[in-house]
């Protein structure tokens, strides 16, 4: 039986940036108040990370000062993914060779490939090294979907132990195929982490933990011990808010959130944007709605 790389709130964190590119202090100060405020994984380089803007030498560095930083503290997942095989193979590998715990790693998009193409592609990156793979099913993002069958098949390959499922539908369907292999499924959409726990999931790779950690953490901690109740409260007040945060293409809105909340983690790179007006007066709205202290009110 596999256990999970983490169960409860893992931060798809965001990347900070200057003009002249990452923001390492910045970063570090992420890193030690998602640790502090009781986050149980980070993943760096991700979605939200904006890792398809970031060369890499830039995607890379910021792997290895992530794994120096944390310590060991908690799990570091490295988002090592690419439509390209042999470019997630390299930075896979070098995800591996500077300590991350594991790695996710997202389906082929824009080129796509067929479910016979997914597998070779995912079976050839797990075996360039020996840590955890997470897979990442996001169909919304790359316009095809892993389905069940070969979920199941990739299961199987000692050490591919999860996915990111942005899929809810399939989500029991998948359990069912994955047994009691230990296999592991995190949700990735915050508005469904409670659905997913209850059809047996572990937790979420999350965008909403980056201003709330303490509540995404909970929101996972109080189902996983018998709270249900306490569990949809956190899950039912975040609607409102998650709703905001992706009222545009994220990460623009959470990075947004956290300048509004005095994080100051800088803009988006293009082709992102800064927020329309209308949509940013909803997001302020949602922040102060929840109990969220904003620097201009």
């Amino acid at each position: 039986m596999r256990k999970p790389i983490f169960t409860g709130s893992g931060v798809a964190i965001v990347t900070p940036f200057t003009e002249d590119g990452v923001d390492y202090g910045k970063l570090e100060e992420l890193l030690e108040f998602h640790i502090k405020e009781g986050t149980d994984a980070i993943v760096i380089c991700g979605t939200t990370g904006e890792a398809s803007t970031m060369p890499d030498e830039e995607h890379k560095a910021a792997i290895k000062f992530t794994v120096d930083k944390v310590k060991g503290r908690i799990p570091v997942i490295a988002g090592t993914g690419s439509n390209d095989t042999r470019h997630a193979i390299d930075l896979t590998r070098y995800a591996e060779k500077t300590g991350a715990d594991a790695i996710l790693t997202v389906s082929p998009y824009y080129n796509k490939t067929t479910q016979k193409g997914l597998y070779e592609h995912f079976k050839a990156i797990a075996g360039s090294i020996k840590i955890p793979v997470v897979l990442y099913n996001v169909p919304s993002r790359t316009g095809m979907n892993i389905n069940p069958e070969t979920i199941k098949a990739l299961s199987e390959i000692e050490n591919i132990v999860a996915i990111k499922e942005c899929n809810l539908g399939q989500v029991g369907q998948v359990v069912n195929l994955c047994g009691d292999s230990g296999f592991t499924v995190y949700s990735g959409n915050d508005e469904e982490v409670l659905p997913l726990l209850a059809l047996g999931g572990k937790g979420v790779i999350s965008v909403m933990a980056n201003i709330i950690p303490g509540d995404t953490h909970e929101l996972v901690k109080k189902f996983l011990d018998g709270d249900i109740e306490g569990s949809r409260k956190i899950q039912l007040k975040a609607l409102n808010l998650i709703k905001a945060l992706f009222i545009e293409v994220s990460p623009i809105p959470i990075k947004a959130a956290m300048n509004l909340l005095g994080m100051n983690v800088g803009k988006c790179r293009m082709p992102l944007v800064e927020m329309d007006e209308k949509n940013l007066a909803v997001l302020k709205k949602a922040l102060r709605d929840y109990g969220l202290q904003l620097m201009d009110a």
